[in-house]
């Protein structure tokens, strides 16, 4: 037999107070005796009561949740911001929900509307596939914070790195090895406008061989799709291209290390042949063979404003753009030219 699901009623029954005293305290609202306080305080914990969350928030207008969407789930990368953002919320009232667009701007747009049905007081997105253009009309009305993209009608409600620099100073480090035919893998070009880090990586990396007097050669460019096995595919498209290279660029450390799997299954050493770089400095990178450089990204910390940004904006505060420094991390995948 199922166990009695217990009530406000029961609670003031079993403090002896009435049923007003009990959702003013559990309201924590003010003008109830201190005595009646922890009469009722005591009924609940004796009672082991569990508030009826969706009846609070048909009563109160919020439910308290915040919608979060990401396009990654097992990415180091991507989960280190959820982390950061679960971190984030931590000692508020508000709980996150959790979806996962799989790239793909069709499921991304059902889990947005499910999070829009359901009434989030909040939405996170953690990169993504949406146009700017929605974006723009989903923050008018609920409050939004975009992670790991730049939104540019957005800008102040965005948290991210200068990807652009950052992918320039790692290129320009390759070029200060001796490396002259610098290889990138980047991502697929219809992602121009929504993954904007990776086309600002792109950015970089053309920028810094300009700036050294090396024109981009369009057979040293690769496209992946930001997972290992395309970055696999990249290097072996780079070797039947004839073309000379010495350094391969990766947009990010997932497709960095598929293409350290494809040049090791042809014979090709790292560094000793080919050097390599990754991007975002994922907890297995200074774990491979080589341990990769590459560049790190506060993942983590990213998640944590977000949260906190997100917290501002339901509350009626303003919030700033936030921009948060790179690092480039030297470990043994690159060595100078011989």
């Amino acid at each position: 037999m199922p166990n009695k699901k217990i009530t406000i009623e029961d609670i003031a029954q079993q403090a002896n107070v009435s049923i007003s005293t009990v959702s003013r305290v559990l309201r924590k609202t003010s003008g109830v005796a201190a005595d009646k306080r922890k009469a009722v305080l005591q009924a609940v914990s004796d009672l082991d009561y569990r508030p009826n969350v969706f009846a609070q928030s048909l009563a109160s207008g919020q439910s308290m949740t915040i919608g979060v969407v990401t396009h990654n789930f097992g990415s180091p990368f991507y989960d280190g911001i959820l982390r950061g953002i679960l971190q984030g919320l931590e000692g508020s009232e508000y709980s996150p929900l959790f979806a996962d667009g799989r790239w793909d701007k069709t499921i991304e747009q059902n889990a947005l509307q499910a999070f829009l049905d359901r009434r989030v007081d909040g939405l996170i997105f953690v990169g993504g596939q949406l146009s700017e253009a929605e974006m723009v009309e989903v923050a008018r009305k609920t409050p939004l914070i975009s992670v790991a993209r730049i939104i540019d009608a957005l800008a102040e409600q965005c948290i991210h790195i200068d990807n652009y620099q950052a992918a320039y100073e790692m290129t320009r480090y390759l070029l200060d090895m001796g490396h002259r035919n610098i290889a990138h893998i980047t991502a697929k070009m219809h992602y121009q406008e929504t993954v904007s880090d990776v086309w600002q990586r792109y950015a970089g990396y053309e920028q810094a061989l300009q700036d050294a007097g090396i024109a981009v050669d369009p057979a040293l460019v690769v496209e992946g799709n930001l997972m290992q096995q395309s970055g696999a595919m990249a290097v072996e498209m780079l070797l039947m291209g004839k073309r000379p290279f010495s350094a391969i660029f990766s947009a990010n450390d997932q497709m960095a290390f598929g293409a350290r799997l494809a040049l090791y299954r042809r014979g090709i050493r790292v560094p000793d042949d080919i050097s390599l770089t990754g991007f975002d400095d994922e907890m297995t990178a200074a774990f491979t063979l080589p341990p990769l450089t590459t560049v790190r990204q506060p993942s983590v910390e990213m998640g944590e404003a977000a949260a906190t940004a997100v917290l501002d904006l339901i509350n009626g505060d303003t919030v700033a753009e936030q921009l948060f420094k790179c690092q480039i991390i030297v470990r043994e995948s690159v060595s100078r030219l011989r």
